[in-house]
Parts: C-alpha cells; sequence; structure tokens
C-alpha cells in the first residue's frame, strides 16, 4: 500500500481555537497535476508550505504549494519548462462538528481518522491556476498552416500559393490558355 503525500496527520494540532502548526515540507507528486499540454510532472518535487489552524469547527488550511512545470506550447509544441505557485485556503471540519453536520460532502473536506487529504485541494488549486493554452513565448507564431514548419525558424518570406478550391478548376483553364 502506498502511502499518499499529501495526507497530513492533524493530530499535532491542539483542538484549541487559533492553536496553530506550520508544516514545511517537499514530497513528490504520485501522477501528473494538471492538464495534458502543461502540468507537474509525476514524481516532481512539490513544495507545501502550510499553516494549520485549529478552529472552532475543524482545521483551517492555508498557503503556498509550489512546483516545476513541463508541457508543449500549444502553437509551436516546442517544450515549456516552468513553475507554478497557488496559495490555499481550505477548512478540514471535524467529524460531527456543526459544519460537518449541515454541509453536503461536495461543499467542504472532512478530516478522516485524524488526517487530512490535501491532493484534491492542490489538484483543484493548480488546474485553475495553469493556462488553458501554454505558450512558450507570449508573441509564438506557431507553425505554418501548410506545411507545419515552426514560423519563427521559417524565412520572412515563407509562404504557399494556395488556390481556393472553389477556383481550382478555373485555374486548369487559366494553364489551358497559356
Amino acid at each position: 500500500m502506498s502511502v499518499n503525500p499529501f495526507v497530513i496527520d492533524v493530530r499535532s494540532v491542539p483542538r484549541r481555537a487559533g492553536s496553530m502548526v506550520e508544516v514545511d515540507r517537499t514530497v513528490a507528486a504520485p501522477d501528473r497535476i494538471g492538464a495534458q499540454m502543461v502540468g507537474i510532472p509525476a514524481g516532481a518535487d512539490v513544495h507545501l508550505d502550510l499553516r494549520l489552524e485549529s478552529v472552532t469547527e475543524g482545521v483551517l488550511v492555508s498557503g503556498t504549494v509550489d512546483g516545476p512545470l513541463d508541457g508543449q506550447c500549444g502553437r509551436c509544441l516546442d517544450p515549456i519548462e516552468d513553475s507554478v505557485s497557488v496559495y490555499l485556503t481550505e477548512l478540514f471540519a471535524y467529524p460531527d462538528s456543526e459544519t460537518d453536520k449541515t454541509s453536503d460532502d461536495e461543499d467542504v473536506e472532512r478530516i478522516v481518522d485524524e488526517e487530512i487529504n490535501l491532493e484534491q485541494t492542490i489538484i483543484d488549486a493548480i488546474g485553475t491556476e495553469l493556462p488553458l493554452t501554454p505558450v512558450c513565448t507570449p508573441d509564438c507564431p506557431g507553425l505554418c498552416q501548410v506545411c507545419g514548419v515552426k514560423l519563427a525558424d521559417a524565412e520572412p518570406d515563407h509562404g504557399h500559393d494556395v488556390i481556393d478550391p472553389r477556383w481550382a478548376k478555373l485555374a486548369a483553364f487559366k494553364d489551358d490558355a497559356e
């Protein structure tokens, strides 16, 4: 059985409101976090710098999560390497607290067996931070639509004489006339 590195034991956080414990650790991402085009690769180091604060209804987790990104440019398909940093704020409700009793399962996270699982919270936070179409540079021209050559590397006069298919039959008449 593998241990999820995003699970934190909260027994060290006293149940007195205002008590706080800091967690500063680096863990390996068990799976890719993000999208196919860009994300934190599996096995990459993810740094957690968090505060676990005891509140009346549970444990409030706040802090930053940082990790390296890799992926492909959405325009030219070149590899991209970058980093991502997100700020988390999430309440994990104590079992049998008012929040636990009055909230739907999807509305609030819960403490289970004195542990909190930050994995889905981190996945959601990073997913909303990532670009829908990552680019290697803001002005990346992409690929030629006709031949697929990278336009940043192409000659300045790169182009193709493309005949509109609606006029293609007329081009044959022009060739016959010449």
